[in-house]
């Protein structure tokens, strides 16, 4: 019911955003002409009409819409979908779904093929003239008796009666799907057991097996019956006497061959495997699955019978599984029912947010480890990871020693040492701390380091010629490497610490800020630079009061642009090696086959890249301000 409430919503909204949006377009001033930055602002509409396209896509190619209009449907078609896997046997040997041709037309195009490649390699293999004369009668056999199957004069009765039963039968069962109160009453027990089956999706079964409505009981039943006809359809065999007593002949002169062991190794490899190729392609002639193509003509035409009542009987609901069950099928197998195509692999976001709700639960999160909490960490540990211990031996004096009674008498350099080791009481706050927040703070870390050593030396390339000469070839050498490329050689040299993936996002980082920056410095006006110097700058106030802020769109672009390259490269590295973050979740996920879990992350990671992103548009916004108006 929320899910059926939400995408009702979503529609109104998509429709009313549209309207909207066009009424603007139309009350729009002239003033704001094409090309004038000020028009691409505001739109707040569009953004509404663009995300509600997104949802309803998701909704609607994930069958959750269907799922929350239509309950019952996927349990109707499931029983459909049993009683065509019944017949698939049956419907496989004609030219209906996918096929062009009939099994038997099909098996004596690919054998006929076949031995003709067995009479090109014949002449190539290294055979006495006796044993070539007898292999060469055997292959004129071969197609003697494959001709023999197509040919209705040696046919046994027996067969087209029995092929003739199965279509009488297939009649029956459309007449009996045609039948109002076909199967009859429902057992009581065996439809308290089918209501009493969670729902669509509650489960790990994806469908509940059991028929569950008086269309889908009928449903059921016909694939009861027609799993027993297609055994029996399966049952008949060309087999007549005469066609036997050719194959017990053929069979009986491949197998008296005796391959000439004599000569080189070579060429007794090369009859073996002609032999070899004869008895395969004898093993299938003999299969009996060839017939006269008029033989079948009845059954072929029950099956269409029996397609057209199948039609009939669904009703409503194929037009439920074309519309609102797109990008795939309902598929039976043999204890429970599946969603293939779209349904499958896109998961549904119902689904989605509650095991988002699940991991997020601090006392389950993923692998022991919450996905966004926090934990209360003592000030001591705060101070040890700032402080340098080094700090104590700067502090006149020497460390204490233990006296002859024991007892350490601390001094004032052994405090200070126990404060930058952080071995001392404090209070504990909280702390930010799961998977999200370490990938986080990773991503941070390496952009903070990538600006701090990037924007300086991308100004000074700008600004120097030594500098852009000596440096370019070093950042131009490695940038056009992939970051994934670097990974296995430094998470081997760092670890799968912390400090490994960091280095590896600093790397990412820097190179794009330098390309940025010396875009920015090069791209400053002169006529602003020698306004500066006619009024008496010195190169300091003319670096920080023209060149940085000149720089600073390319700057804070090329900021924007390295949190989505290092987002992306966290995401591989955490994969690779790691034991928390959002990659690590996703690698788990992947080789545990948890979809929804996987799928969780890659929403996960594009909210979060979106989150940063809005930022940096507000950084941009506030800080450059005459971007675009000078």
């Amino acid at each position: 019911m929320i899910v059926g409430i939400i995408f009702i919503g979503l529609v109104a909204a998509l429709i009313w955003s549209i309207f909207y949006g066009r009424k603007v377009i139309r009350t729009e001033k002239s003033d704001a002409v094409f090309g004038n930055p000020v028009r691409a602002l505001g739109g707040w509409h569009w953004v509404v009409a663009g995300v509600c396209s997104i949802l309803l896509f998701w909704f609607w190619f994930s069958w959750d819409a269907a799922r929350a209009y239509f309950p019952i449907a996927g349990n109707e078609l499931c029983q459909v979908a049993k009683l065509t896997r019944a017949a698939n046997p049956i419907r496989s040997t004609f030219p209906m779904d996918d096929e062009r041709l009939l099994l038997g037309t099909k098996l004596l195009d690919r054998d006929y093929r076949q031995i003709d490649h067995l009479q090109t390699q014949l002449a190539s293999t290294n055979f006495s003239d006796a044993d070539r004369e007898m292999l060469q009668e055997i292959i004129d056999e071969m197609r003697t008796a494959m001709a023999a199957h197509a040919d209705a004069d040696e046919l046994d009765s027996s067969v087209r009666m029995r092929m003739s039963a199965v279509a009488e039968n297939i009649h029956g069962l459309a007449e009996a799907l045609a039948q109002e109160g076909y199967p009859g009453p429902a057992d009581p027990a065996m439809m308290a057991e089918a209501l009493a089956q969670p729902g669509w999706g509650e489960t790990s079964v994806e469908l509940p097996p059991l028929p569950m409505t008086e269309r889908g009981r009928k449903f059921d039943a016909a694939s009861v019956t027609m799993q027993e006809i297609s055994d029996q359809y399966l049952g008949v065999r060309n087999v007549g006497p005469a066609l036997t007593a050719r194959l017990d002949a053929l069979e009986g002169r491949i197998a008296g061959f005796t391959i000439d062991a004599s000569g080189d190794s070579a060429d007794v490899a090369a009859r073996e495997d002609l032999i070899k190729q004869i008895e395969k392609i004898f093993r299938r002639i003999d299969d009996g699955r060839i017939f006269p193509p008029d033989v079948t003509t009845d059954v072929e035409q029950a099956l269409l019978v029996l397609d057209r009542e199948q039609r009939r009987q669904q009703g409503g609901l194929r037009y439920i599984n074309a519309i609102a069950m797109p990008g795939g099928e309902i598929l039976a197998g043999n204890n429970a029912c599946s969603e293939q195509g779209s349904g499958r692999w896109l998961p549904k976001p119902s689904d989605t947010l509650a095991t988002f709700t699940r991991l997020a639960n601090p006392n389950e999160g993923y692998k022991g480890f919450p996905l966004l909490w926090f934990k209360m960490k003592p000030i001591s540990e705060m101070v040890a990871f700032i402080v340098p211990d080094w700090i104590a031996d700067l502090v006149p004096g020497d460390y204490p020693r233990h006296g002859t009674d024991g007892q350490v008498q601390s001094n004032f350099k052994s405090k200070v040492y126990d404060i930058a080791t952080g071995n001392f009481d404090s209070p504990s706050i909280p702390v930010p701390d799961g998977h999200i927040w370490d990938s986080i703070v990773r991503v941070l870390m390496g952009l903070f380091f990538g600006i701090l050593l990037g924007v300086p030396l991308g100004l000074f390339m700008g600004l120097s010629r030594f500098a852009k000469g000596y440096f370019d070839p070093l950042v131009e050498l490695y940038r056009p490497i992939p970051p994934l490329a670097w990974a296995p050689l430094i998470l081997t040299i760092f670890g799968i610490q912390d400090d490994g993936k960091i280095f590896l996002l600093f790397m990412v980082a820097f190179a794009i800020m330098v390309i940025s920056a010396r875009t920015g410095a090069t791209g400053t006006q002169l006529s602003k630079i020698h306004a500066a110097h006619s009024l008496g700058a010195s190169n300091r106030q003319i670096i920080r009061q023209v060149i940085l802020p000149n720089s600073l769109p390319e700057i804070l672009t090329g900021i924007r642009i390295s949190i989505g390259v290092c987002w992306g490269t966290l995401v591989a590295a955490e994969m690779l090696a790691g034991t928390t973050g959002i990659g690590f979740v996703e690698n788990v996920a992947r080789k545990q086959s948890d979809y929804e879990i996987i799928w969780m992350t890659i929403i996960l990671m594009g909210l979060l890249g979106l989150l940063f992103d809005v930022m940096m548009r507000w950084v941009i916004h506030k800080t450059i301000p005459w971007r675009g108006k000078g």
